[in-house]
């Protein structure tokens, strides 16, 4: 069990700690674009950045913010990638039985959004906005668990992980087939070639992450250009990375034991400098230490700071600025308030539902120490959707007005979401025995 745990509390660690950094900057941005300097926010996304030459055909020319939506969040995606596919292969999705309460979880928290929104925005402007309201932000909800402290049962926590990642999977699926326009099928061709590759390469277990990481680009570019949206790379590319190690533990352990023997056998140089045999011994067990690694789970590790710390702050950075004005939102009021009650409503509705009925026709079982009321409660954080739903905005609308109420819905929403979700989970949650 504690194999299992303590590598899962530490990523719960690191996502909560990231949220508060994700809500410190989001309220940062809204502030900012609320403020007599917020035409400096509007600019500086909008500033155009070139890579290569204007005179050149091999170059690329976009807003700042399009950099940041399509270049550092298909690393975003990678990483989302990785994750599922560790799930998958060695997590909490790996059989039926124990991926089924998510799965249907999952389902309810996409599906009733999208049927809430459309039947509340039918005839109006905006209604190509449906797939806003159907994400789940993982690292917010887990930052509000952990907020309640050692009372949330570790079962509560591996249930919205694993629902937050298959939301995850049905979110990237409606971006490729939904949220990608003129697409250009010989680019999309090209591209596709490549990645049989680079999937033969993983098959025949040669990998290389430099090799990996240049086609890598060379798949996302061909992506932006086929009019795909070019995140969806990143996920491909993530399901190429192998699992397997090149080494197992004993054979790691007893290898690095016999480089260990210098150390006896060896007098350092010095009390500050080792002796050639012992520099010699712990470049040997640095090379033995990379073969034990699984691929997989050393870019997931070291990726995983990068995007939470890095990434999704200057995402929400980019993104989360709405100049606050109900009054300013003209004839696309609807959107917000839709999006709104999408979020909250379907979320909470579409989770508990089917996760209930799994559960009573026994084709899940209920997490272990936890109850329907606690469950009811982490289906209202279901509704706390931000990273993902924000990104999907800048994906349905073209227009300002509409990508500005779309946001307003998206930040009450959540906020919604949030609160009732802890209130709910507060008050019924045991408190820990001394």
């Amino acid at each position: 069990m504690r194999r299992v745990s303590d590598p899962f509390k530490k990523f719960i660690q690191l996502e909560t700690s990231s949220s508060i950094i994700l809500f410190v900057v989001s309220i940062f941005a809204v502030l900012w674009a609320n403020s007599s300097y917020g035409y400096l926010y509007e600019d500086l996304w909008h500033h155009k950045f070139t890579i290569g030459f204007a005179d050149n055909s091999f170059h690329l020319s976009k807003p700042l913010i399009l950099w940041i939506n399509d270049g550092l969040m298909a690393i975003f995606f990678f990483v989302i990638g990785l994750e599922v596919k560790r799930e998958i292969l060695a997590g909490e999705l790996t059989t039926l039985r124990k991926a089924s309460l998510p799965i249907f979880a999952a389902i309810g928290g996409m599906l009733f959004p999208v049927l809430i929104f459309t039947f509340m925005n039918s005839g109006k402007v905006g209604a190509e906005g449906w797939g806003i309201p159907m994400a789940t932000d993982i690292a917010f909800t887990l930052g509000i668990l952990t907020l309640l402290g050692k009372r949330v049962p570790l079962g509560l926590k591996i249930f919205l992980t694993a629902f937050a990642i298959v939301d995850d999977i049905g979110a990237v699926i409606v971006i490729a087939i939904f949220y990608s326009s003129n697409i250009q099928w010989e680019l999309l061709g090209y591209a596709m070639l490549i990645y049989a590759f680079v999937a033969f390469l993983s098959y025949k277990k040669l990998y290389s992450q430099y090799v990996y990481f240049i086609i890598g680009c060379i798949v996302w570019f061909l992506f932006l250009k086929s009019g795909v949206h070019p995140t969806i790379a990143g996920i491909l590319m993530a399901f190429t990375i192998p699992i397997e190690r090149k080494l197992e533990i004993k054979e790691y352990i007893r290898l690095v034991t016999e480089e260990f023997k210098i150390f006896k056998t060896s007098e350092p140089l010095s009390d500050e400098l080792l002796s050639s045999d012992q520099l010699h011994a712990i470049d040997s067990i640095e090379e033995i230490t990379e073969k034990v690694y699984s691929p997989l789970q050393n870019l997931e590790h070291t990726l995983h700071g990068w995007v939470s710390y890095l990434i999704m702050p200057i995402f929400a950075l980019a993104n989360a600025g709405v100049v606050i004005s109900f009054s300013g939102l003209g004839d696309f009021g609807h959107i917000s308030l839709n999006i709104a009650l999408a979020l909250v409503l379907g979320n909470t509705i579409g989770i508990m539902l089917l996760a209930t009925l799994a559960v009573k026709f026994k084709l899940a079982d209920l997490p272990e120490n936890v109850s329907f009321i606690q469950l009811f409660g982490v289906s209202l954080l279901g509704g706390l959707g931000f990273t993902m739903s924000l990104f999907i905005a800048n994906l349905a609308y073209v227009e300002d007005a509409l990508i500005a109420a779309a946001k307003m819905g998206v930040i009450i929403g959540s906020l919604v979401a949030g609160i009732l979700g802890y209130l709910v989970l507060r008050f019924t949650l045991k408190p820990i025995e001394e």
